[in-house]
């Protein structure tokens, strides 16, 4: 059975307070839609470039901005499918979590598959390694050194089927879900199960039983940024030992780092939200206009093209013609959009 040993330290016990504080700030505050969709965005943004940077991706923030908004890039095959694949991971993990389905080897074994399409054969994406594999340390003119040895490839299915026990049980006994994502991250990188591709799954992973368990802070954190900026700390605390049977036993000093990390991150989402709650809208509202989903994505993708059609909003949603049209006038009666020209040459814009 898979039972993490580590103490909740002081350190720990008040970066979990302060994370619980600054979840209550951002549930309730109230801000524009237009304004939570541009920051949440931002975050699916920031999550994917410093994950796939972490791994070696040459892509820069802009160029990831750009495949976001579908549009294309001169840039290596790999470096556009790896961020793509990222891209498509994080959507998929969002419809696990509408749909309320539990995190199963099969949901894993499919956020691998998504991560590694198109990257490495097709045989090993969404399945277990068949055979040995190892961290490697390079440095410049110096021999290649082997810093970590996953387990034989024959213990990993099991491996795997008790961790996800766990992660079940862990659920039923109510730990904190900043603390269950940390372990999960460490117990993929120590399992080590796929070929390649094991550090985006985890990040992933944990970023969907955050998502899972109500730690979500409106989808507008990216715990990647911490880890990618202050990478050679994140290999520190990420240390595995020689072996996974030789790791320490004790994980207390992962769970400071993590923890820590997460702490930073909602802060500036605390503060950013806190900022942005304050203002008023037309000198005279100071509530947050709440709208349906489907509203919602008529605005996310008025705030990335600058204008949207009555037939747009077909295609976003996948309507019918009257339906898109009584969205298209729900928003112009609360004044969130306004229309330019009229008959057929009619499109709207944001009201700002």
């Amino acid at each position: 059975m898979f039972s993490p040993k580590y103490k909740l330290t002081n350190k720990i016990l008040a970066d979990l307070t302060a994370v619980a504080e600054a979840k209550g700030i951002i549930d309730r505050a109230k801000i524009l839609p237009k304004q939570e969709l541009r920051l949440r965005r931002q975050a699916t943004i920031r999550m994917t470039h410093h994950s796939t940077e972490i791994e070696g991706n040459r892509l820069n923030i802009q160029q990831v901005e750009a495949l976001y908004a579908k549009k294309k890039i001169d840039a290596p095959d790999r470096d556009i499918h790896e961020v793509q694949n990222y891209l498509n991971a994080l959507k998929y993990i969002e419809k696990l979590v509408a749909e309320k389905k539990p995190t199963t080897e099969k949901v894993i074994l499919q956020i691998h598959k998504l991560v590694t399409a198109k990257t490495m054969d097709t045989k090993f994406c969404g399945t277990y390694r068949p055979g040995p594999i190892y961290v490697v340390r390079r440095r410049l003119g110096m021999p290649q050194e082997t810093i970590y040895t996953g387990p034989v490839a024959k213990r990993v299915s099991k491996l795997m089927e008790v961790f996800v026990d766990w992660l079940k049980i862990s659920e039923e006994k109510e730990v904190n879900p900043v603390i269950v994502a940390a372990i999960a991250h460490l117990e993929i990188a120590a399992i080590h199960p796929f070929n390649d591709g094991n550090g985006r799954t985890a990040r992933a992973l944990a970023t969907l039983l955050l998502y899972q368990r109500g730690y979500d802070f409106r989808r507008l954190f990216a715990l990647e940024d911490y880890y990618n900026t202050g990478r050679q700390s994140y290999y520190k605390a990420i240390n595995l030992g020689k072996t996974y049977d030789e790791r320490k036993n004790d994980i207390t000093s992962w769970l400071e780092y993590f923890t820590k990390g997460f702490r930073k991150e909602i802060d500036t989402v605390k503060y950013t939200i806190l900022v942005l709650s304050s203002r008023k809208v037309d000198g005279k509202i100071k509530s947050q206009i709440y709208l349906r989903p489907e509203q919602l994505k008529i605005i996310d993708f008025l705030d990335q093209m600058g204008r949207i059609t009555a037939k747009d909003v077909e295609d976003v949603l996948s309507i019918p013609k009257r339906t898109a049209q009584l969205h298209v006038e729900k928003l112009k009666k609360i004044k969130m959009i306004k229309q330019v020209g009229k008959g057929r040459a009619t499109y709207y814009i944001a009201n700002n």
